[in-house]
């Protein structure tokens, strides 16, 4: 006689022990690695409002406070004070030494914060500076950029006739004939000199079948002032 099978027993397998997640600092690049650098620290962004700074709480207490300060130094650097950024990134390396993890991010931050403050201090900061700066764009043919250090110049010197007519020439090369020629008009009231260097310029050659152009060029100055015979720095390639 044939026994019965019995149905086999199912057995239930005990839940698997899942270790808790090691605590990170917040990674502000979910898809980049630790290794990788942020271009522009105008790129920082938080993952979103639900995240955690901590997966689990960690057993340092002094993890919190590293990473407090952490923050209040990427804080800082979104907000391009790379000196106050620098100086608080340093205060986790320095209070800190035991938080080995978060120091690598730390040291990549840092790096930033140097190659950004040094590229600042690379911009020019006087106004002949700016203006010779000006001149190198122009004549590179980089004419946003040249614009860009004469309006800082004629914001602190409104009067600076020689950054208004190169204002005039950018304008100009950049066929924005309306801003160009009010320039031009603002140099030659401040120095009637302009008008004859504009008169040859082959910068300004864009602006010659504008009427308000040579309505410029052939009117007098309407307040003549006294000739400026200060030399001037620098010239564009055709005032040379």
């Amino acid at each position: 006689m044939t026994k019965e099978r019995q149905p086999s027993r199912s057995v239930k397998s005990s839940p698997q022990t899942i270790s808790p997640r090691p605590a990170h600092p917040r990674n502000l690049h979910p898809a980049q690695s630790s290794t990788d650098q942020p271009s522009q620290a105008a790129d920082f962004r938080p993952t979103g409002p639900g995240d955690s700074v901590l997966a689990n709480p960690p057993r340092r207490t002094t993890y919190v406070e590293a990473v407090a300060l952490y923050e209040r130094g990427l804080e800082a650097l979104q907000r391009h004070d790379y000196r106050e950024a620098t100086d608080t990134l340093e205060s986790v390396l320095r209070q800190y030494p035991e938080e080995k993890e978060l120091h690598e991010r730390v040291r990549l931050y840092l790096n930033i914060c140097q190659r950004q403050a040094t590229h600042r201090e690379a911009l020019p900061q006087t106004v002949d500076e700016r203006l010779y700066a000006a001149t190198l764009a122009i004549n590179g043919g980089h004419y946003d950029q040249a614009i860009a250090h004469l309006r800082l110049v004629r914001d602190e010197d409104p009067d600076n006739d020689h950054a208004l007519y190169m204002l005039a020439v950018a304008h100009a090369q950049r066929d924005e004939h309306a801003e160009a020629i009010a320039h031009l008009e603002r140099a030659i009231a401040l120095n009637p000199e302009n008008r004859a260097l504009a008169r040859n310029d082959p910068d300004l050659e864009p602006l010659h079948d504008d009427e308000t152009f040579r309505a410029a060029l052939e009117a007098p100055p309407s307040a003549p002032k006294p000739t400026d015979t200060r030399r001037r720095p620098f010239r564009t390639r055709t005032g040379r």
